[in-house]
């Protein structure tokens, strides 16, 4: 990644929101190899949060708490400008910075629910808007997201915003209409895998094993298996097949895990996802 961004640096980027998810992605665009034009300019709601900024020389970045011109101050000149606040607050934002973006800028969500469509009749026409939909993953840097541009955002423009979340991990390019089902996939899907853990350290309880012992033997299983999916590069069923001896052990608690349908599960779960998305873009 090192050589692609120091020769082809990302140009000037506003981030109105630097909480967890803007957080992530700022680290990324700060990262080592990553170059972006001139200082990142940021908001946040409190002073003593943009003081912890100040002394950054790549970084500008004004309180909302102290200037209620903030936002409006951020965004001006930024050929990039990526919402990272609430959902709800979105279209009040857009409404707030519209007369300040220049001719062509980039404005890039990350809320859930909120279509392009909606974010685009608030803004100027040569403003091109793109929804990006990443994980929690991002912040340590594995993260994954989707990207998906609306009418006014053209091939080139998505390829340059997909480069800036690749700084967080990987990012893919969907259709608009696949986004919720991004965020039911991977945006979710940190929350699954965290159930996961949650109910096998219980169930190792159960067992006998006191909570250091249990939570070790159900963190550290899904950490190495995780690696160990990722540097094999074989799909996930042969590996399970590997982990599973005919007649054997494993393969008694597989076909209890089978037998609960678990397909039906996720499909019914995933579903109720995207639902959940359809019903925040109607309310918006």
């Amino acid at each position: 990644m090192s050589e692609a961004y120091e020769s082809q640096p990302l140009p000037s980027v506003a981030m109105l929101g630097v909480g967890s998810m803007g957080g992530a992605i700022l680290a990324g665009l700060r990262a080592p190899g990553v170059s972006v034009e001139g200082p990142i300019v940021v908001t946040t709601r409190s002073a003593a949060s943009a003081e912890a900024y100040a002394a950054a020389p790549d970084l500008v970045a004004h309180a909302a708490e102290t200037d209620p011109e903030a936002n409006r101050k951020a965004v001006q000149g930024a050929r990039v400008v990526i919402l990272a606040v609430k959902p709800w607050m979105i279209h009040d934002v857009l409404t707030e910075i519209s007369a300040d973006l220049a001719p062509g800028t980039i404005l890039v969500s990350v809320a859930a629910g909120v279509t392009t469509e909606s974010m685009e009749k608030l803004v100027p026409a040569d403003v091109a808007v793109v929804r990006a939909m990443p994980n929690t993953p991002s912040t340590v840097g594995l993260g994954v997201t989707g990207i998906a541009g609306g009418t006014s955002a053209g091939d080139e423009t998505v390829e340059l915003v997909r480069r800036i979340f690749e700084t967080v991990g990987e990012a893919i390019v969907v259709r608009e209409d696949q986004i919720n089902a991004v965020a039911a996939v991977s945006g979710s899907g940190p929350a699954y895998l965290f159930l996961y853990v949650e109910e096998m350290t219980a169930a190792a309880r159960r067992l006998g094993f006191d909570e250091d012992q249990a939570r070790l033997l159900a963190q550290q299983t899904v950490i190495g298996s995780a690696e160990l999916l990722r540097q094999s590069g074989e799909d996930p069923a042969e590996l399970r097949r590997k982990v599973t001896s005919p007649k054997g052990t494993t393969e008694q608690a597989i076909l209890v895990m089978q037998e609960a349908n678990l397909g039906d599960i996720y499909d019914r779960a995933l579903a109720a996802n995207v639902r959940r998305s359809e019903e925040l873009a109607a309310e918006g």
